[in-house]
């Protein structure tokens, strides 16, 4: 009897150790991708992506449009409290966006959806997300191809404008922002991200003067 006891008890401890061992980052680092151990969340190859972009050209490129895209056209469109209808005014600013926005085929954008405080979280994030799709869905119907959008969500409690519990029409929005570039656009060959970036001077050159008529001699001064 003691001595089945005592099987029974250091069948325990190995399992123990075992579960122990398996919650060891450590010990499961054996199991995992090279690096792993030092990449606890998981990103691992994210380093590699961001060289590739950086190196390309495209994480600059992505910056410099997202800049440009903030300065050039209102970015936000704001909602109704508990609601995800787009009154004119919202309707009028994705308008502009559109237009922006389909200058530049060969870029993705994304949309992310936020509420004010009022609400459980899990509500909220339902409503964010609602918020965001209503926004994607105007824009598809203004052209901008459905593949290049994505709608995200955010809570308003965690980034809100204005820092309150109460409602506010302010925290009540989405905010839309260049992500990237569309993969294999036909446009984007072989790194050369400038011919896009200089696409839009080349297309709104000013044709040269065509003044005609005048000659140097009638520039000239008495003597």
């Amino acid at each position: 009897m003691q001595c089945r006891f005592k099987t029974k008890a250091a069948l325990a401890g190995v399992i123990l150790l075992s579960a122990c061992a398996s919650q060891d980052p450590v010990y499961r680092s054996f199991y995992d991708e090279a690096g792993a151990l030092s990449d606890p969340r998981n990103h691992f190859g994210a380093a590699t992506g961001n060289n590739i972009a950086l190196m390309t050209g495209e994480k600059q490129y992505t910056y410099e449009l997202a800049s440009r895209f903030a300065a050039e056209v209102l970015t936000t469109v704001n909602f109704g409290f508990n609601s995800a209808e787009l009154d004119e005014g919202a309707r009028d600013t994705l308008r502009e966006q559109a237009r922006w926005i389909n200058q530049f085929p060969e870029v993705r954008f994304r949309v992310y959806g936020h509420t004010d405080a009022v609400g459980s979280d899990s509500y909220n994030k339902s409503l964010g997300l609602r918020r965001a799709n209503a926004v994607v869905a105007y824009l598809s119907q203004l052209g901008v191809s459905r593949s290049r959008l994505e709608a995200m969500v955010s809570y308003g409690e965690t980034q809100p404008l204005i820092v309150t519990e109460g409602r506010e029409r302010r925290n009540r929005r989405t905010v839309t922002e260049v992500l990237g570039f569309v993969q294999n656009h036909p446009t984007v060959m072989d790194g050369k991200y400038a011919q896009i970036v200089y696409r839009e001077y080349v297309n709104s050159a000013v044709p040269a003067s065509t003044l005609s008529g005048i000659t140097g001699q009638e520039f000239k001064t008495e003597q």
